[in-house]
């Protein structure tokens, strides 16, 4: 035997020994771990049958359950849900943009129900529900301690049914009752329109199925009527987002090339970057994007795209800041978990979570008294005023410092919405600004 060989015949019997040590211990480890969540479990079940054989009433052991398992989600995050099988097939319909209801977006807010904002021409907001009304009881009962999933099952049913929902605001002196008719909520995505001086207007209430194609529609109708187009206002203010999807397509159709969004996740599976397809039809003329508080989700990623590909420019304030991807995933019985299960960030790499895409240019929004009079700008919650919001982090997964109304009727009036004629005022210069910056 040679040196080489009786050298490898030393080493192998140790590198077998290190992998076999690693494994052992590796494996060990996973028991410890196993057993330490068995012992949970058995707590679990030992609470339960205790529950079960001593509370003052009998209780269903299903109850109990699903208790367990929306306090168990309700820990996490605001926008993880636990669903039974009935509540999952509302979700599918509402995606679909169709469902029967009052026309409200709600959340938890330090531990009470509470409305993000009314659907523009529901029942909820021809009725005057606004953003950051107290839900405190639904049908005299108390929404304490309620799940989101718990409300939306109480406030949808069959169109012309009646609800009635107690509210609290802000300078009530007591709650107030308000009677609702619910009605089939068919969210209109898109809405278009001529400006003045050949600009164009697009307004995107929210991403669901179609929103994609209702976008394309009203471009290609927008640019047979308008030759040329010399520019766009891309309304997404009060939009509270909706399919991760949607939210791509609808970027690409405005972008030749670059990052539009990326994903990034504990598992490998939710790192995912999409990026634009030259086309030959994306749009040309300049766009401005509108955004407020409630720009959430889906509609961030946009501006976020449009943004950091210096496609657009953004006016108006600070977005919600809704940087999270939950994935909905099918249970065996028919039930779902939406579980947030990433973080978004945008084509520069910024995560925006509970912090926000901030505008090129700062424009509040003033509401008008009756006489035309100013009367001071809107004041919504964000995603960082919710209980328990995932915390911003930069791609690598390093923690970021966090940084500490009602809709618009017609959001295509000019003279009664101040943010709209800033966007009007800038495509309308445009024109004038490269002349005299070439000349």
């Amino acid at each position: 035997m040679n040196k080489m060989s009786k050298k490898w015949f030393l080493i192998i019997p140790v590198i077998v020994a290190a992998l076999f040590f690693l494994s052992t211990y590796k494996a060990s480890r996973v028991a410890a771990l196993d057993k330490s969540i068995y012992k949970d479990i058995r707590t679990f079940s030992e609470v339960l049958d205790m529950v079960k054989k001593n509370y003052v009433e009998e209780i269903d052991s299903q109850t109990l359950i699903n208790g367990a398992i929306n306090g168990m989600i309700r820990s996490l995050d605001p926008h993880s849900a636990f669903m039974t099988a009935e509540v999952y097939k509302e979700l599918e319909v509402e995606t679909q943009g169709r469902f029967g209801g009052i026309g409200i977006e709600i959340t938890i807010l330090k531990d009470v129900l509470t409305v993000v904002s009314p659907i523009e021409d529901t029942p909820a907001f021809n009725a005057g529900v606004k953003s950051g009304d107290q839900i405190i009881k639904i049908e005299g009962k108390s929404t304490k301690d309620i799940t989101i999933m718990e409300a939306v099952k109480k406030l949808r049913g069959p169109k012309d049914t009646k609800v009635t929902i107690t509210i609290m605001r802000e300078n009530m002196l007591k709650p107030r009752d308000i009677i609702l008719t619910r009605a089939i909520i068919q969210i209109k995505s898109v809405k278009s329109k001529i400006l003045e001086d050949n600009l164009g207007y697009i307004r995107i209430a929210s991403f669901h199925e179609r929103t994609s194609n209702d976008l394309r529609k009203a471009l290609n109708e927008l640019s047979g009527k308008i030759k040329p187009m010399k520019g766009l206002v891309l309304d997404l203010r009060n939009d509270p987002g909706g399919l991760l999807m949607q939210a791509i397509e609808v970027s690409d159709m405005f972008l030749k090339s670059g990052v539009i969004v990326s994903t990034r996740g504990r598992a490998k599976n939710m790192e995912t970057k999409a990026t634009a397809k030259d086309d030959g039809n994306e749009l040309s003329c300049p766009i401005v994007v509108l955004v407020n508080e409630g720009t959430a989700s889906a509609a961030e990623i946009l501006a976020g795209a449009l943004q950091d590909n210096g496609r657009a420019l953004i006016v108006g304030v600070q977005t919600f800041g809704k940087a999270s991807v939950q994935t909905v995933i099918p249970m065996e019985d028919g039930a779902a978990l939406k579980l947030t299960t990433a973080r978004y960030y945008t084509p520069k790499g910024r995560s925006i979570q509970a912090e926000g895409i901030k505008p090129d240019i700062v424009v509040k929004f003033v509401r008008r008294s009756e006489n035309g009079n100013g009367t001071g700008s809107d004041e919504r919650l964000r995603e960082k005023d919710l209980k328990g919001h995932i915390k911003p982090a930069k791609e690598d997964g390093t923690k970021i410092e966090e940084t500490s109304g009602k809709g618009l009727k017609d959001a295509s009036d000019a003279d009664n919405d101040n943010q709209l004629k800033t966007a009007i005022d800038i495509l309308k210069s445009w024109d004038i600004m490269k002349k005299s910056i070439s000349g």
